[in-house]
């Protein structure tokens, strides 16, 4: 039964980063395999394409949250470590 595109995206919003792309990659191997049907193949793109979408906001929401934790906003400089 198809999900509909609605479901779908709910679903994947409620996925983490790892999950998320996780089943990206699976999406991944199983189209360059060649061995999904063409109207599977479609879906599973576009879901792909959502995951891909997802997995994006991801890293720019934890991207912004360090920025905001270190300051550095748009010329982000690397402190040196600290050695004992």
């Amino acid at each position: 039964m198809a999900k509909s595109a609605a479901a779908s995206n709910g679903d994947i919003a409620a996925l983490g980063f790892e999950d998320a792309m996780r089943e990206l990659e699976d999406i991944v191997r199983r189209l360059e395999s060649g061995q999904v049907k063409l109207d599977d193949a479609v879906k599973a793109y576009e879901r792909g394409a959502a995951l891909k979408e997802h997995c994006a906001r991801k890293l720019a929401d934890a991207k912004m949250k360090v920025e905001k934790i270190t300051g550095s906003g748009k010329n982000p400089t690397l402190a040196p470590a600290e050695t004992d």
